[in-house]
């Protein structure tokens, strides 16, 4: 008799139960009808443990006295691309297409005719009513025909298919004093009748006609000719449907670092207290792993002499394997950043533009690659205001068009400010010929802004635009995710 139970992992020492599936009796092989719903944090790395157990007795209501069968821990990113069947509960994020039509308005002008328009108001729970939508008014019409006009699931009806609407028609005055025409209570499970182009009425009833009139039958018919779903494709959409994030690091090795052997360096190996460089790496290695099937990270480093000849490079692998620079998981990358330190000689300057420009090529090829999504994340870990500010800037507006974001961490106590203006956030990044971003795609914050702050809370700070940037990216491209279905058959029998 078999129940599974999901516990969320605060910490170590910690769980929260969150919900236990019912149980299925007598089955080696159950299959679960029980829906487990979490809120889903991109930023955060987010514990689970799934434990089995068998329960002996039918009128038992705890585990006290069920066997233990075993368990298994990830992280709800891990679970996304597990066989564990994960769904976003969305709706909320979609957006409704809707056209409206009158006829045969009562007239409520003297000299000429109605001049109607329509509002939308949603019942609240609290039953309340909240405007939704007012249309443009059609002057000196009883057969008014609105404009069509979108509006979100959420803000029509919260995704309650059955939440009433209570819809006003009224007749427009220039006084501002608009005489009531009549109303009518839809739903949108209503109005999604009128999807496949047939067409949905309400009569419009005016509450005092219908006491006082005797054959009174209503104030007119409002029509809604079209109800159109426009499906707004979430983060998790596209990594169901198999993109892959692919997480590339890139280290400042210039001489304004410090001398790695001195303990006052931003480079320094403490035997027992990491770096910051080490901090910030994984903090945020940390959540971008579990969106990368192979774990395997590029990583390079900018701004220092390497061997054999010690020129100065600014896009070297830090394995000093050009061929491959890519490391097993994130404690890959933070064993061949500690092995490259004492081979190197630190110098400058500090220029980005280059490692930009090469994660960027790697994500242009993305572009033309039909069957293949991934997503380029590149961290670049910096101790000071980088030199190359023009070509950065540049590298920049053309990494918008592609399938890449840019996440900038300074580190030390150097002064920032010019760092801000790569970031989106304050204003419009542009080229120097005056080119725009075409989405922004960077996030820039200094470490010693979370110096005494947890690991988890840098990682948030930093990765909390990257779902919607990933959005942004695939919808202006007009790039549907897949279905899990054809994602797993893809990797099934693709190449």
């Amino acid at each position: 008799n078999a129940i599974c139970l999901l516990a969320l992992k605060c910490n170590c020492l910690f769980l929260l139960q969150v919900d236990r599936t019912e149980v299925i009796r007598s089955c080696v092989n159950p299959t679960y009808s029980k829906v487990f719903t979490l809120d889903f944090y991109f930023e955060e790395v987010q514990r689970l443990r799934f434990e089995l157990y068998d329960i002996n007795n039918s009128s038992h209501n705890g585990l006290k006295e069920a066997d233990f069968l075993g368990s298994v821990e990830c992280t709800l990113g891990q679970v996304s691309h597990l066989d564990i069947t994960a769904e976003e509960l969305t709706g909320n994020d979609d957006y409704i297409e809707l056209s409206f039509s009158a006829r045969k308005l009562d007239d409520k002008d003297f000299f000429s005719k109605s001049d109607p328009f329509l509002e939308i108001y949603r019942l609240n729970d609290d039953a309340t009513l909240q405007l939704v939508y007012r249309t443009e008014t059609v002057m000196n019409n009883l057969n008014p025909v609105w404009k069509t006009f979108k509006v979100s699931l959420n803000s029509l009806c919260s995704g309650d298919h059955e939440r009433k609407l209570q819809c006003t028609v009224w007749d427009w005055d220039s006084n501002g004093k608009h005489d009531y025409i009549g109303e009518f209570e839809a739903t949108f499970k209503e109005m999604r009748g009128a999807i496949d182009g047939r067409q949905v009425q309400w009569p419009c009833m005016n509450p005092k006609y219908k006491v006082k009139k005797k054959n009174y039958k209503n104030s007119g018919i409002v029509i809604l000719n079209q109800c159109k779903v426009i499906k707004m494709h979430s983060f998790l959409d596209y990594i169901m449907g198999g993109c892959q994030i692919q997480f590339t690091v890139a280290i400042d090795f210039t001489a304004s670092n410090g001398d790695p052997r001195n303990s006052c360096s931003l480079h320094y190996i403490h035997p027992y207290q990491p770096n910051e460089y080490l901090k910030a790496l994984v903090a945020v290695g940390e959540i971008c792993q579990d969106y990368d099937s192979d774990k395997m990270f590029p990583a390079f480093g900018f701004g220092a002499q390497i061997p054999p000849d010690y020129k100065v490079s600014h896009d070297f692998a830090v394995n000093f394997n050009e061929d491959n620079p890519e490391c097993a998981g994130i404690q890959g990358v933070v064993e061949a950043y500690q092995a490259c330190l004492p081979k190197l000689q630190l110098y400058g300057p500090t220029n980005i533009a280059p490692i930009i420009q090469k994660v960027a090529n790697s994500a242009s090829q993305e572009v033309h690659t039909k069957e293949a999504m991934q997503y380029f994340i590149l961290l670049i870990l910096t101790d000071g205001v980088i030199t190359d500010m023009a070509d950065t800037r540049e590298a920049i507006v053309q990494a918008s068009h592609l399938p890449m974001s840019v996440i900038i961490v300074g580190i030390g106590n150097a002064d920032f400010s010019d760092m801000q203006m790569l970031d989106g956030d304050d204003g419009i990044l542009r080229s120097p010929k005056g080119e725009p971003v075409l989405r922004d795609i960077v996030q820039f914050v200094p470490f010693r802004n979370f110096k005494h702050a947890s690991p988890a809370a840098l990682a948030k700070s930093v990765l909390a635009e990257v779902p919607n940037q990933v959005v942004d990216y695939y919808n202006s491209k007009g790039i549907k995710p897949k279905v899990p279905s054809e994602y797993q058959s893809s990797r099934q029998f693709g190449p």
